[in-house]
């Protein structure tokens, strides 16, 4: 009788990917290639006089999450990740990015943005960076829809690279930051969410954001789950 082999699926893992799999986060999050994303930290989307705050909805959350960020985007820094700050541009004099789909859906719900009010328009203020800047060794990508890699040059900047991690930071959790993460999952990217880096405009939308997301399409972990893994980095 031949005896039954019991493996683990970590085990399977290793024996049916073609590469060597990444099964650990000091793995996953090695800065050679890795890339920090920082999502959307834009005054529309965070600031007392942006576009979410003016139509009711509760910053607070996102403004204490934009305390923790640039410390530990210096981390990365230092550590040597790639850091790339992704922005939106949305609204123009001209609506050169808005198509009909997304204008009838932002009248039905938007109150207003992007219809009678613009958001995160080039040269004005709700465009500009909340809490966050990049410097001159970041690379910055401009976005017109919520994920980060559509109609983007991203999948080339971090393949070009070598970058295999990404690690998804900033606003909001539910919207911008879970397409991204669901687009960087399906094109085979380790995709790591930082739940104390990243923010929505309710606890339960967070939260809620994170179940799915920690389930199917990347690691959820804190930063300090990070720190060790960056040590050159330590401030």
């Amino acid at each position: 009788m031949t005896d039954d082999v019991v493996r683990s699926p970590l085990d399977a893992v290793r024996s049916l990917a073609h590469v060597a799999a990444l099964t650990t986060l000091a793995d996953k999050v090695q800065p050679a290639h890795t890339a920090l994303l920082v999502i959307d930290m834009q005054n529309d989307f965070c600031a007392n006089d942006g576009f979410v705050a003016k139509g009711g909805r509760d910053v607070s959350l996102v403004q204490s999450m934009a305390k923790r960020l640039p410390g530990f985007i210096e981390l990365a820094r230092r550590a040597g990740a790639l850091v790339v700050f992704v922005r939106c541009d949305y609204s123009t004099p001209q609506n050169r990015y808005l198509s009909d789909v997304w204008l009838e859906q932002a009248a039905r719900r938007q109150g207003g943005g992007y219809t009678l009010s613009p958001v995160c328009q080039s040269g004005e203020c709700g465009a500009e960076y909340y809490g966050v800047r990049p410097d001159a060794t970041d690379i910055v990508v401009t976005k017109h829809r919520y994920d980060a890699f559509h109609g983007t040059d991203l999948d080339l900047i971090l393949r070009s690279n070598g970058v295999r991690t990404v690690v998804l930071t900033g606003v909001s959790t539910h919207v911008c930051v879970e397409t991204t993460a669901r687009t960087a999952f399906v094109r085979d990217y380790y995709t790591v969410v930082v739940a104390d880096g990243c923010a929505a405009y309710s606890a339960q939308e967070h939260e809620a954001s994170l179940k799915v997301i920690d389930r199917f399409f990347a690691e959820v972990v804190v930063m300090d789950a990070i720190r060790p893994h960056w040590p050159t980095a330590a401030i």
